[in-house]
């Protein structure tokens, strides 16, 4: 049975599941569906058409579903979707899709937002990720699994990055960050493979190969793509298949100190 407060509006139209708690003062779209055991804490706002799977649990002050933050936007029928497991903290805001990116910005399961964290339109994150405090993603990023973003990180729009990667904190990120790498600074450049997440996911086995497969793209002095591509010929652990593959297909580039040959 949900646990509704009397002081919280839910618009005519919202669809609520089983065992949902909706706090004081809280407002609910006419379009919003929330799913069952889902928790949204006093004082948090869901607009438009959102779509929030089962067991979230949204903090006290959170906006979702907001109009874009996007001069170009015009009223158009967007969309947020949410799965499931994610935990939303305090004052976090996340914006729907825009016409022109596709109209959804899209979050997967298990994932942790922490306080001020702000996700931009048209972003989409993955599974089992982690933003920390005040984290800022730019329109049009898109993040993989197990990711994790520093505290008081804005993201470029249109910045990818990969699974298992990971960017430090207070960093400024412009450019695309492999999956298995981490980056930091401002700007932000790679720093090698994110080794404490890989540890914590990968057989050393593989772990032992992407460190060669690493160096080899971004210590040799070769040139990147051509390299990635003679990689891609030779390798046949799905790992590195991953990292070559995402370096072929970068659109906004990969930050590293480029050496010599």
């Amino acid at each position: 049975m949900s646990k509704i407060s009397p002081l919280a509006i839910i618009e005519d139209g919202a669809i609520i599941g089983e065992d949902v708690e909706i706090g004081p003062y809280c407002i609910i779209s006419s379009q919003a569906s929330i799913g069952d055991g889902t928790i949204i804490d006093a004082s948090s706002m869901v607009y438009g058409k959102t779509s929030i799977g089962k067991n979230n649990h949204i903090f006290s002050h959170a906006v979702i579903g907001s109009i874009p933050q996007d001069l170009k936007f015009n009223g158009e029928d967007v969309e947020l979707i949410i799965g499931d497991n994610n935990t939303i903290r305090e004052f976090t805001l996340f914006n729907p899709g825009t016409k022109g990116g596709g109209g959804k910005t899209i979050i997967g399961n298990y994932n942790l937002f922490m306080g001020y964290v702000h996700l931009g339109h048209d972003v989409i994150i993955g599974n089992h990720c982690i933003f920390a405090n005040a984290a800022t993603l730019a329109g049009h990023v898109e993040v993989g699994d197990y990711a994790v973003v520093g505290g008081m990180t804005p993201i470029h729009q249109f910045v990818h990055i990969g699974d298992y990667a990971m960017v430090g904190g207070a960093s400024a990120l412009a450019q695309d960050v492999p999956p298995f790498c981490m980056a930091e600074g401002n700007r932000a450049s790679l720093r090698g493979l994110n080794l404490t997440g890989l540890r914590r996911n990968l057989e050393r086995e593989d772990i032992n190969e992407l460190k060669a497969a690493y160096r080899e793209l971004f210590e040799s002095g070769k040139p990147l793509k051509d390299t990635a591509g003679e990689i891609l010929e030779s390798t046949k652990n799905h790992y590195v298949n991953d990292l070559c593959d995402f370096v072929l297909k970068t659109k906004r580039g990969i930050p590293f100190e480029r050496k010599n040959s």
